[in-house]
C-alpha cells in the first residue's frame, strides 16, 4: 500500500482473432441479405467466426500476446478481469479458466458482465484495484465468442456480430499526467425487453421449450437500441469533454465500441471530430462486443497512429442498457 496518488495507466496491449473469416457474400446464401445492404446500414465487410474452442481461448490467446509483446511472465500478473458476456460457463469463472491457461499462478481474477460496455466498465474497475496501491498489474480483457449466442437464421443479428479478444495491462503511475483521468458510466434497467438473451439464467433455465423457442440466442429490437445508443453514447462522449474542459482538437482519437458505422458517424458529428480522429475496424471484424474498444486501440497502437501524450475518448453502448465515456491519456512510447 502507498499513500501517494496514484493513477492506472495502460502499459501494454495484446489482442487475438479467429482465422475463419465471414464476409458479407458468406451471409448472402443462408439468409435473405446482400453486401450493399449490411455494408450501407452497418459499415461490416467481415467478421471472425472461432470455430474450435471457448471464449477461454480467445482470451488466453491474446494475453499471450499481450505478454509476449511486454517480454513479461504471467506470474507477474496480480489480478485478471474478464469482461465478456458469453463465459465458458457459469463456474468457474472465465478468468479462472485464463488464469490457468496462460499460467498466471499468483493472480485472482473474476468476470465482469456488461454487454458492450464491458471494458470501460473493466477498465474503472481495474483502475481502483491499481489505485488503490495494492495491485501493480491488472490485466483486462475484453473477450466474446459471439457466433455461440448468434441465431444464424435470424438476419437482423447473425450480420452484425463476431468472435474476437483484446487485452491491456494496467500499472500505477506518480506522473497524474498519464492513464485514466475520468469516467462517466450508466446503466438503465428499462433497456431489458430490446436486448436480451432470456434463456440459460436462473430465471429460465435451460430446458427443451427454452431451446426450440431460441431463448439461448442473442435478441436485438434494433430500431429501439439504434435510437437510445446513438444518443447515449454521444451524450457520455460530450459529457467527458465537459468535465474535462477538452476542445474537439484536443482530442487525439475518439476510440467507439464497433457496434454500428452510423453510430459512430452520429458520435463523431456530436464531437465535431474529424474522420481522422476516429478509431475504425468494424469493417473488419464486426462488433465483438466487449472486445471491441482495446482491438482497435491495440490495432491503431500497432500501426504507429496512437503516440505517448495523446488524449483519447472512449465511448461505449451496450445491452442493460448500459454505456459511458472515458478520458485516457497514453502513456506508451
Amino acid at each position: 500500500m502507498t499513500d501517494k496518488k496514484l493513477r492506472a495507466t495502460i502499459t501494454g496491449v495484446g489482442m487475438y482473432v479467429p482465422d475463419k473469416v465471414l464476409d458479407n457474400k458468406y451471409f448472402e446464401s443462408i439468409v435473405e441479405t446482400n453486401d450493399e445492404w449490411i455494408t450501407s446500414r452497418t459499415g461490416i465487410k467481415e467478421r471472425r467466426v472461432l470455430e474450435n474452442g471457448a471464449t477461454s481461448d480467445l482470451a488466453a490467446r491474446a494475453v499471450d500476446d499481450l505478454l509476449k509483446s511486454k517480454n513479461m511472465s504471467a506470474e507477474e500478473i496480480d489480478l485478471i478481469i474478464v469482461s465478456t458476456i458469453t463465459p465458458d460457463m457459469f463456474f468457474p469463472s472465465t478468468a479462472c479458466v485464463v488464469q490457468r491457461k496462460v499460467g498466471a499462478k499468483n493472480a485472482w481474477g473474476f468476470d465482469l458482465s456488461a454487454a458492450c460496455s464491458g471494458f470501460v466498465f473493466g477498465l474503472e474497475t481495474a483502475a481502483s484495484f491499481i489505485e488503490s496501491g495494492k495491485y501493480k498489474k491488472v490485466v483486462l480483457v475484453g473477450a466474446d465468442k459471439m457466433s455461440a449466442i448468434t441465431d444464424y437464421t435470424d438476419r437482423n443479428t447473425c450480420i452484425l456480430f463476431g468472435d474476437a479478444a483484446s487485452a491491456v495491462l494496467l500499472e500505477p503511475t506518480e506522473d497524474l499526467s498519464y492513464g485514466l483521468q475520468d469516467s462517466v458510466l450508466y446503466c438503465d434497467g428499462t433497456g431489458e425487453d430490446a436486448l436480451h438473451m432470456l434463456g440459460g439464467g436462473s430465471r429460465n433455465p435451460a430446458t427443451h421449450e427454452t431451446v426450440d423457442e431460441k431463448m439461448h440466442y442473442i435478441y436485438q429490437d434494433g430500431r429501439a437500441v439504434f435510437k437510445v445508443a446513438v444518443v447515449g453514447m454521444a451524450d457520455a462522449a460530450v459529457e467527458i469533454l465537459e468535465r474535462n474542459n477538452l476542445k474537439r482538437e484536443d482530442i487525439s482519437f475518439l476510440a467507439p465500441h464497433q457496434a454500428n458505422m452510423r453510430i459512430i458517424n452520429a458520435t463523431r458529428d456530436r464531437l465535431g471530430l474529424q474522420n481522422d480522429q476516429v478509431m475504425v475496424n468494424i469493417h473488419k471484424y464486426g462488433n465483438t462486443t466487449a472486445a471491441t474498444i482495446p482491438l482497435v486501440v491495440t490495432e491503431y497502437y500497432r500501426a504507429g497512429k496512437v503516440k505517448k501524450g495523446d488524449k483519447l475518448v472512449f465511448a461505449a453502448f451496450g445491452g442493460g442498457y448500459t454505456w459511458g465515456a472515458q478520458y485516457i491519456v497514453w502513456s506508451i512510447d
